[in-house]
């Protein structure tokens, strides 16, 4: 039986007809292995990112990102990781955070900046994109107010559709801090949203957004001996 799933027992033939399962053809860094893992997953994580970022170009490098941070881990991937795209999930969570910290410091940055000459508006070309990139953007607002942690949880649930073991696996916690954390995280989702609705606002709290194509992301080259 051949391909990537979830489940790392899933066995293979190799070539002198021994048996291997997926994690332990990853960790010995089978390319083939490798590249079908980013052919099962990348769309999800892309999917994942944008969610949580509303921004396509940072929900790109975070795929990119993650890909390269598992070829670097796959050493760590052990008989105990059940579940792949879990196991991915979580990478890309730690790679949100680090990416969220970067954007914070960019931002202090040029907040130090004197202020730009304002610029006239020539861009007509993009005013058919406003509608998606406002919404996508006022639901990252909304999920940005809610505790990093409940956060995680949410769009671990939510948006990427993982059950409560597979995001417990994901960040590291028990099944019933999962539970609590979503918990929390729908009721003060669902005061953001009428509270933004009272106003005027559009927020689509837990939007079913078409999953984009990844960009093609080159294997990492083997080292040489």
């Amino acid at each position: 039986m051949t391909g990537v799933t979830g489940n790392p027992v899933v066995r293979t033939d190799t070539p002198d007809g021994v048996e291997t399962t997926l994690n332990e053809r990853l960790r010995s860094g089978d390319r083939a292995a490798f590249g079908g893992l980013f052919d099962a997953h990348a769309r999800v994580v892309h999917a994942h990112a944008l969610r949580v970022t509303g921004d396509w170009a940072t929900a790109q490098d975070v795929v990119s990102l993650t890909f390269l941070e598992a070829w670097r881990l796959r050493g760590k991937l052990g008989a105990e990781v059940v579940n792949t795209r879990a196991w991915l999930l979580g990478i890309a969570t730690n790679v949100l955070r680090n990416t969220a910290r970067t954007a914070r410091r960019h931002r202090a940055a040029m907040s130090r900046l004197p202020p730009r000459q304002p610029v006239p508006d020539f861009a007509d070309e993009v005013v058919g994109r406003i509608t998606d990139t406002q919404r996508l953007a006022a639901a990252s607002r909304a999920l940005g107010r809610l505790r990093r942690a409940d956060r995680e949880v949410f769009t671990l649930c939510v948006w990427a559709d993982l059950d409560y073991a597979a995001a417990a696996e994901a960040l590291g916690i028990p099944v019933g801090t999962v539970r609590s954390r979503l918990s929390r995280a729908r009721g003060r989702l669902r005061t953001l949203a009428e509270a933004e609705l009272a106003h005027g606002g559009d927020v689509p709290v837990a939007p079913a957004a078409a999953e984009p194509e990844p960009m093609p992301m080159p294997m990492p080259k083997e080292r040489t001996r």
